[in-house]
């Protein structure tokens, strides 16, 4: 009786865990489709749709903000959810500050085709980014990556050489991200995409700037703590008291951050000899005798 119990108990879990395996993409993705003569609108702003056909099925779909004379141009890695249809929206906050947008759509989303798969989504944002460097210098490209997107931007800033990297809302791994959804499944070994963003960021040599939420229920603060750790020298964090995972741009302090991040020049090397950089307290020993009383 035992060991049939023992044997069902063992099989539901190894059906739990082939379930997952297989749709996983469900509970990853949440892709908005469009049909393919939807016709992109943005108030006040300038956009041109444009689209990379990788293969015969695949295509990547995107809108390119444009502004006069600008400074730069930011490539936006989005999150896991809709389409660029609404992720478009953002596109202002980085045109006000003089810098062109480019929004694309993962495979599967809007109207990009494709078959979703972590190392192709990778490849797809290379060939995005290198028809980007193709046009315009690299130090002046941005990429920002937000939530789900921050894993796929950290990969791309880590092979290229673009200007800065932002990450908003990162998360150190999709695989520790599913341990604490199911730590009683080894995500390490059914997860498709772990999205490995703690490894791929020591490689990355620009600046990185973290903007995160104290509040975020989804996806920890804490979780841009540790990978500010893993690239001390280049790494500085931007904290939003009391932002969680969805409402950053609604804190005003965000757009300040963006505006600082944005306008940034490049730091000049300290010299210690003109700060405190190298100064070290001295420790006193007291005298004897000095508790005494005369």
């Amino acid at each position: 009786m035992v060991t049939t119990i023992i044997i069902v108990i063992i099989s539901i879990y190894v059906i739990i865990n082939v379930a997952a395996y297989f749709l996983q993409e469900k509970f990853l993705f949440k892709p908005e489709k469009l049909p393919s003569d939807f016709k992109f609108k943005y108030p006040n702003q300038k956009s041109e749709e444009h689209n990379l056909y990788i293969g015969d099925d695949i295509r990547i779909n995107g809108v390119h903000f444009s502004i006069p004379k600008p400074k730069g141009v930011v490539l936006y890695l989005k999150g896991n959810s809709r389409s660029i249809k609404g992720w478009g929206k953002f596109a202002v906050d980085f045109t006000r500050l003089g810098f062109d947008v480019v929004m694309v759509d993962y495979r599967g989303f809007g109207k990009s085709k494709g078959k979703r798969s972590e190392k192709d989504i990778k490849g797809d944002m290379q060939k995005v980014y290198d028809i980007l460097k193709s046009r315009v210098d690299e130090k002046y490209v941005v990429i920002y990556g937000r939530s789900m997107g921050s894993g796929f931007a950290t990969k791309l800033a880590s092979r290229n050489n673009p200007r800065m990297l932002i990450l908003e809302s990162p998360y150190y791994s999709m695989t520790k991200m599913a341990k604490r959804y199911i730590p009683f499944m080894p995500a390490s070994l059914i997860l498709r995409f772990p999205l490995k963003t703690y490894q791929w960021i020591k490689y990355v040599e620009c600046p990185i700037k973290i903007i995160h939420g104290t509040s975020d229920k989804l996806i920890p603060y804490k979780s841009s703590l540790s990978l500010s750790k893993i690239n001390p020298e280049l790494t500085r964090i931007y904290s939003v008291i009391g932002a969680g995972h969805n409402n950053l741009h609604t804190f005003e302090e965000y757009h300040r951050m963006l505006e600082e991040i944005m306008e940034s020049k490049e730091l000049k090397e300290i010299n210690p000899d003109e700060t405190s950089l190298t100064f070290t307290r001295k420790s006193t020993k007291k005298k004897e005798g000095n508790n005494s009383q005369n």
